[in-house]
């Protein structure tokens, strides 16, 4: 089995990147939707939040309201330790659990939006970083998922670095492309990632 890290800046592609590696036959394992899988409402990890925060980072229906809660962690570091350290093995766990479902010779991708931020490079045997440059980044907020360019730029700020990612990666996937050259890189990484993955 290969367990690699793949992550890139807001904006840069990863999702269509590992889109395109699942359509190779990659298993992936999603941090994200794991995120909001164990505070889903009846998990014991929304008790938590609840029991945390209280009963107003409730939506009426029950579920966690993302942007109430976020509205007290982002504002206080304290806040977010605290989510952190319920939402974060939580998450762990439940990766492991996927990945141990893997066959022997799997590619298993990680996407992990903050791999660089959070120091996890060395959980991986390999990093693939998706790179678009800033202007691509930008454009791509403000265009297609309809961001102000200041919040565009708020939340690219808010990451870690093109040059703090690209340090950390063993491969990186140009995406300042058109989607055929994508897919074509995607192929050549795909073929290396399952000659590692059969090693």
């Amino acid at each position: 089995m290969l367990k690699v890290g793949l992550t890139g800046g807001i904006g840069a592609g990863k999702s269509e990147v590992s889109r395109l590696l699942v359509a190779r036959g990659a298993v992936l394992i999603d941090a994200d939707r794991i995120a909001r899988e164990v505070v889903a409402p009846g998990t014991p990890g929304l008790a938590a939040v609840v029991e945390a925060f209280g009963k107003e980072v409730l939506a009426a229906d029950g579920s966690l309201d993302r942007p109430r809660l976020g509205s007290i962690v982002f504002a206080d570091p304290e806040k977010l330790a605290v989510l952190n350290s319920i939402v974060h093995p939580l998450v762990g766990a439940r990766s492991r659990e996927l990945e141990s479902a893997a066959a022997d010779d799997a590619v298993v991708i990680h996407d992990v939006p903050l791999l660089a931020e959070n120091g996890l490079a060395p959980l991986y045997d390999l990093v693939v970083v998706v790179d678009a440059s800033p202007e691509t980044q930008l454009d791509r907020l403000v265009r297609l998922r309809g961001m102000t360019d200041q919040d565009a730029r708020a939340r690219m700020a808010a990451q870690a670095t093109r040059e703090k990612r690209l340090e950390i990666a063993d491969v990186v996937i140009d995406n300042d492309v058109p989607l055929e050259a994508l897919e074509r890189r995607v192929d050549e990484v795909w073929s290396e990632l399952v000659r590692r993955a059969r090693e």
